[in-house]
C-alpha cells in the first residue's frame, strides 16, 4: 500500500528514523511522496533513490561520522580559530564531506538531480536567512532563477542539514547577482506535516510522519539553570513552535512519536552500540505505533 512519508530533523539522532522506515517496509507500507527535514530530508532522499531500510543500515555502520566534521585547515590555535571559524564562516564545519558521501550514495542509485525524479517525489525544507522565509526545494528554486531539474539533490539536503554555527551555510547564487543565505530547515520548520497533511483538503493517500520527540502532551520540561541550557532550550522551542500550530489532535494519530533524550544532535562521535540502540528504538517505536493505526 502507498502512503506518504515526512520525517523530522534531528541531526544524529536521525537514526532512529531507519528503525522505523524499517518497520513500514515490514508492514507491507511503500512510500509514493517523502518530505524531510534536517536528519530527516537525509532519509527522505534515500528513500527515493529506492534504498531499502536494510541497505540503509548497512550504509550507516560502514560510515565513519567523524569525517563530516570537515574543519578548515589552519596555523591559529584550536580554541581561536574555531572562534574565528564561526565569525568569517558562520560555521565549524564545512559540511562538504557530507555533501560528497550523499552525492556518491544517490549516484549508486542512478539519481543526481530533482529532474531525475518524478514530480513532486521528494521535498526538502530549508530556511532562507537572506529573505527570511522558508525555503522548500525544488518547488521554490524558480524564485532564485534556478531550474529544479538541474539542481543537485545532495546539494539540496546538504542546505537543509546546516544547522547554524556548526555547519557553514551554503551561500545560493541567485539569477540576477544576488547570494542567499541557506540554513537548516529546523531553523523555520522542523517537522513539514504540512506540506502533505492539510486541513480540510482531502488526501490522496495516507499520510504518516515520523517525528523524533514525544508528542505534545509528554513533553518534558526544559530545567534552564545556566546560559548553555538557555540556548539549548531556546532553540528548540524556535524549532517546535511554526509545526506545533499544525499538529492537531487529528494530525497526532498520523505521527510516530521517536523519544530520544540522552543523544544530542551534534553527537558525532557516536558509537556503532548507540546507532543500534537508535535504529532499534525507531523500530520499537514505529511498531508500537502500527498495532492502532487506521490509516
Amino acid at each position: 500500500m502507498y502512503i506518504d512519508g515526512v520525517f523530522s530533523g534531528g541531526g544524529i539522532k536521525g537514526f532512529a528514523l531507519i528503525g522505523a522506515y524499517a518497520a513500514v517496509e515490514e508492514k507491507g507500507f511503500a512510500f509514493k511522496r517523502v518530505a524531510g527535514t534536517s536528519a530527516g530530508s537525509i532519509v527522505a532522499a534515500l528513500i527515493t533513490a529506492g534504498y531499502t531500510s536494510g541497505e540503509i543500515t548497512r550504509l550507516v555502520d560502514e560510515m565513519d561520522l567523524k569525517t563530516f566534521m570537515d574543519s578548515r585547515n589552519n596555523l591559529i590555535p584550536s580554541a581561536l580559530a574555531k572562534w574565528l571559524f564561526i565569525y568569517w564562516r558562520l560555521g565549524l564545519y564545512k559540511g562538504k564531506e557530507l555533501e560528497k558521501w550523499l552525492t556518491e550514495k544517490l549516484a549508486d542509485k542512478g539519481l543526481r538531480t530533482f529532474g531525475d525524479l518524478p514530480p513532486d517525489a521528494l521535498r526538502i525544507v530549508a530556511s532562507d536567512l537572506t529573505n527570511g522565509r522558508l525555503f522548500i526545494l525544488p518547488d521554490d528554486l524558480p524564485k532564485y532563477g534556478i531550474d529544479p531539474r538541474s539542481f543537485p539533490i545532495a546539494k539540496a539536503v546538504r542546505m537543509s542539514c546546516s544547522l547554524p554555527y556548526f555547519f557553514e551555510p551554503v551561500k545560493l547564487k541567485e539569477y540576477g547577482g544576488g547570494t542567499s543565505v541557506i540554513v537548516d530547515g529546523g531553523v523555520l520548520s522542523n517537522f513539514p506535516m504540512w506540506l502533505f497533511d492539510k486541513e480540510n483538503v482531502k488526501k490522496t493517500r495516507p499520510v504518516l510522519g515520523i517525528k523524533l520527540s514525544h508528542n505534545l502532551a509528554e513533553h518534558p520540561r526544559h530545567e534552564i539553570k545556566n546560559a548553555i541550557r538557555m540556548f539549548e532550550a531556546l532553540f528548540e522551542t524556535m524549532k517546535d513552535a511554526h509545526d506545533s500550530r499544525y499538529i492537531s489532535r487529528k494530525h497526532e494519530k498520523n505521527i510516530i512519536f521517536i523519544p530520544t533524550e540522552g543523544v544530542l544532535a551534534t553527537e558525532f562521535q557516536l558509537t556503532s552500540g548507540k546507532k543500534q540502540d537508535l535504529i532499534q528504538l525507531g523500530y520499537k517505536c514505529a511498531m508500537d505505533f502500527f498495532r492502532k493505526w487506521g490509516y
